[in-house]
């Protein structure tokens, strides 16, 4: 947080930049580093790359997000999101571009996602409950945006080591 890269709209990807081999190491570089610091998902401005460029994958044992499901290893390019269901869902998000915090969310619950994915075709997904916070998350940053940005009550803004919380604020 504070560096100028993540608050700026990133820039999409042209067909044959996403299956350049430059590209593609970019695609692992990310997993390696989302796998580093224990996240869920990671976008290129993260990485100080301005491009619209997001991993996501949910491992089952994931120790930042215990209770969330499993899910599949997704690589999105200039992605369009659309919400399906405008109910409103509340999850302590952290992130890693803003180590150590985290804080209430509230987003909609139900949401597709049309993207390029890492052959340059068309794909389409559609996420729900926690994963779709997730997927709104990431993208987030392609937008210049972050999660912090997004807190409506500032007081459940808290440092990681000092958050202790109860089964229903696990559970907003």
């Amino acid at each position: 947080m504070g560096n100028p890269l993540l608050r700026e709209q990133a820039q999409p990807f042209q067909l044959e930049e996403i299956t350049s081999n430059q590209t593609q190491e970019l695609v692992q570089s990310m997993w390696d580093t989302m796998d580093e610091y224990g996240g869920i998902g990671l976008a290129a401005p993260q990485i100080g790359i301005s491009k619209q460029l997001a991993v996501i994958r949910i491992d089952e044992d994931n120790e930042r997000y215990p209770e969330a499901e499993k899910s599949e290893e997704i690589v999105i390019f200039n992605p369009q999101i659309t919400v399906l269901d405008e109910t409103l869902q509340g999850f302590w998000e952290g992130c890693l571009s803003v180590p150590g915090l985290r804080g209430v969310v509230f987003r909609p619950r139900k949401v597709q996602i049309d993207f390029l994915d890492q052959s340059a075709k068309e794909a389409s997904f559609i996420a729900e409950d926690f994963l779709a916070t997730v997927f709104q998350h990431e993208l987030d940053h392609l937008l210049g945006k972050l999660f912090v940005d997004r807190i409506e009550d500032i007081s459940t803004l808290s440092f990681e080591d000092e958050l202790v919380l109860s089964e229903e604020e696990k559970e907003i």
